[in-house]
């Protein structure tokens, strides 16, 4: 039983208009695919959905197929100062593919590399050409760092000026600054008691220098002192002193 045959006009359903767009738009770019290659033919199909997303398909390439057809479209004087100037735009991409390959060559041949067929001739004019730029080279860096020593040399005496400028404004500070003619005392001329018992009284325990630091530091009126009198330690060392050299 055969397919019937189906009304061609919008499909009002949303989603089966979705679906007939999916089914037959894959249908459409297969048979395009197909035609391409059976019929050796340059086939280029452009879809726009409604909700403009684009979907396309080219045999040969989208840009060179529309360039053709805006070709095709000119009028016969035009394709033929087209094509003229095509086919002079391709002699010269030719020529300057061929001078790169050159080039390269060359490169590789300075780099030591695909000297193979270098006859002695042209291995002499390579060497000679390696030793010019080694020289060229030698010379660019001794001038670059002649460069560099000079701008050092420049920052050192900067660095110097620096120094003296500050040294002079230190001077001129102190210039202005007052002179201290009273010198800062000492610890014994602000405490001569102590000094008097450290030189005196050697024999004094640390509890006796507890005591009298306690007066002058005025803590209490009255103070006890511990250990006999200088007086009485006297007399006693006196006696003990004679027993040990008899």
């Amino acid at each position: 039983m055969g397919r019937g045959k189906i009304e061609i006009k919008r499909i009002e359903n949303a989603n089966s208009r979705q679906v007939t767009f999916s089914k037959r738009r894959a249908g459409l770019l297969k048979k395009s695919k197909e035609l391409a290659v059976l019929c050796d033919a340059e086939v280029a199909v452009i879809i726009f959905s409604s909700t403009g997303k684009l979907f396309e398909y080219s045999s040969n390439g989208m840009k060179r197929t529309l360039s053709r057809y805006n070709k095709c479209n000119l009028s016969p004087e035009e394709a033929a100062s087209e094509y003229r100037a095509e086919k002079q735009h391709s002699k010269e991409v030719d020529a300057l593919q061929e001078e790169i390959a050159k080039l390269q060559l060359k490169q590789l041949q300075l780099l030591g590399k695909d000297l193979n067929g270098v006859c002695l001739k042209e291995l002499q004019q390579l060497e000679q050409q390696l030793s010019d730029g080694l020289s060229s080279v030698k010379e660019r860096k001794e001038q670059v760092l002649l460069e560099q020593l000079e701008q050092s040399r420049l920052q050192e005496q900067r660095a110097l000026l620096e120094n003296e400028t500050l040294r002079r404004q230190v001077q001129e500070l102190r210039a202005f600054l007052p002179t201290n003619n009273n010198p800062v005392p000492s610890y014994f001329e602000y405490y001569p008691a102590a000094k008097k018992n450290s030189v005196g009284n050697n024999a004094v325990t640390t509890s006796d220098v507890t005591c009298n630091c306690a007066v002058e530091k005025g803590d209490s009126d009255t103070t006890l002192y511990l250990g006999l009198p200088s007086d009485v330690s006297r007399k006693r060392k006196a006696p003990e002193s004679q027993s040990h050299a008899k």
